[in-house]
């Protein structure tokens, strides 16, 4: 007789996302040019390290507090309402580590196994498989594509749709991963409303909040409509805006009121951000954190450019135009096996791109697309376009 396998089987059925299967081939090899991780390729600055590197000399190796140093939180509480416009209390505010710790945190207060998560796509792939892991079904709602407007559109029709009994959350990404989609206020508002009728939380990944090129401090946030007890978990990441993709440090804002709750579940999953390395965010908090954003997201502006003019030369590559966050999802005619061109480009391009399977759920449209990160040197990032191009033109 066969023992019963104690192994869930959400865990047994979990693999490798696309993005992991690419880089595998090529990651730390130099003459590879990567551009498949949501990052740039610029270093954490000078100031950010020397303050992490200050408060390990100084000893700052001991347990501290596990929601984060009182000194962080209230910094960031402070970012938060001068760029949001929303005053935000620092008894909202946790640093469990990084930033998809504040996900399975806001997964762990309102999904039981059975349950359902509405997810916005495409949509980065540890999302859904943290859904998965959690024990709720993971269902993609893609956003509609919209040619001849030029940009991603969300048909809330659909969204609202998507939800029955079992619903438990939302997931929305604003600025998006991989599209650069930017929600409304409207519509926001109006994801609000449905989700407090129907009782149904929402998390918002807003960690690309500040990445954005209309010329406002932030994107529309749902921390400027919700009240601070509505089933809100809005998480942002020191990753992106200050360069610290390394650091593993973000922050989860909640509903005052489950302080204790997330005290418990950062001692229990985590024991909290690494003490001397949250010395480092708080600086990315300073003035100079805030010059350091402004180069970084002129860097991307730029980056933007290069990628938009390079389009501009082509007849099988096309995008819609990000509204924020730093990535190309580019849409190649032709191709409908996103995985394996992106290994085939790693092995004899010489350059890393993401496929675009790997943000959905075996949705068929996403095969036809390739992210790639352009938050690089101009001329890497050019030189990274042609080898894509020159490898578009054998398919």
């Amino acid at each position: 007789m066969t023992a019963k396998d104690p192994v869930r089987p959400q865990i047994r059925s979990l693999d490798l996302s696309g993005i992991t299967k690419v880089s595998m081939l090529g990651l730390g090899n130099g003459e590879v040019l990567p551009l498949w991780f949501g990052e740039t390729d610029l270093a954490t600055p000078p100031f950010i390290r020397d303050a992490a590197t200050q408060a390990l000399e100084d000893g700052k190796t001991f347990y501290t507090f596990a929601r984060g140093i009182p000194k962080l939180r209230q910094g960031i509480a402070d970012f938060l309402s001068r760029t949001t416009g929303t005053p935000i209390d620092m008894a909202r505010v946790t640093v469990p580590g990084a930033a998809m710790l504040g996900v399975v945190s806001a997964l762990q207060c309102v999904v039981e196994s059975g349950d359902n998560i509405v997810i916005v796509s495409p949509i980065w792939p540890n999302i859904f498989q943290a859904a998965k892991i959690a024990g709720a079904e993971p269902r993609l709602v893609r956003l509609e594509e919209d040619w001849n407007g030029g940009r991603w559109r969300l048909d809330l029709e659909k969204l609202f749709d998507a939800c029955d009994t079992r619903t438990k959350a939302f997931f929305l990404c604003s600025p998006g991963n991989p599209t650069g989609w930017m929600a409304t206020a409207e519509e926001q508002k109006q994801i609000l409303d449905f989700a407090r009728r129907r009782g149904i939380a929402i998390i918002s990944d807003e960690v690309y909040g500040t990445l954005i090129y209309d010329g406002t401090p932030h994107a529309p946030s749902l921390l400027s409509l919700a009240e601070p007890e509505d089933a809100l978990f809005v998480i942002g990441s020191f990753s992106k805006p200050w360069a610290m993709t390394g650091w593993r440090i973000g922050w989860v804002v909640h509903p005052p009121s489950l302080e204790t709750a997330f005290s418990v579940m950062a001692q229990a999953n985590n024991t909290g951000s690494t003490h001397f390395a949250q010395y480092g965010a708080l600086a990315a908090l300073s003035p100079q954190g805030d010059s350091f954003r402004g180069q970084l997201l002129a860097r991307c502006a730029k980056g933007m450019e290069v990628v938009s003019n390079f389009l501009g030369g082509q007849n099988r590559i096309r995008w819609l135009k990000p509204d924020g966050a730093f990535y190309g999802f580019l849409k190649v005619d032709g191709l409908s096996d996103s995985l394996k061109f992106a290994q085939d480009m790693v092995r004899q391009a010489k350059v890393g791109v993401s496929p675009g399977c790997a943000f959905s759920l075996g949705d068929p449209r996403d095969d036809s697309f390739l992210r790639i990160c352009f938050a690089q040197d101009a001329g890497r990032l050019a030189e990274g376009l042609d080898r894509i191009a020159k490898a578009v033109g054998k398919i």
